[in-house]
């Protein structure tokens, strides 16, 4: 269970649309993001490394 502060400090992260059109770079960044499947969601934490892997696909994403 997330705390106050765990969920101020985390982003929820969802797929939205499939990698097989885009480059390997772009399919690599959405695995590191733990991504796999359509619709799949995660929440990840809130730092430069994280908000830099999601500005290059945010085309695919949706972020909460």
């Amino acid at each position: 269970m997330m705390s106050m502060k765990d969920k101020k400090n985390s982003i929820k992260v969802k797929l939205k649309v499939s990698t097989i059109g885009c480059t390997p770079k772009q399919k690599a960044n959405v695995l590191g993001l733990g991504l796999k499947k359509i619709n799949q969601e995660r929440t990840l934490e809130n730092t430069p490394c994280v908000r830099g892997m999601i500005k290059k696909v945010i085309h695919m994403l949706e972020v909460r």
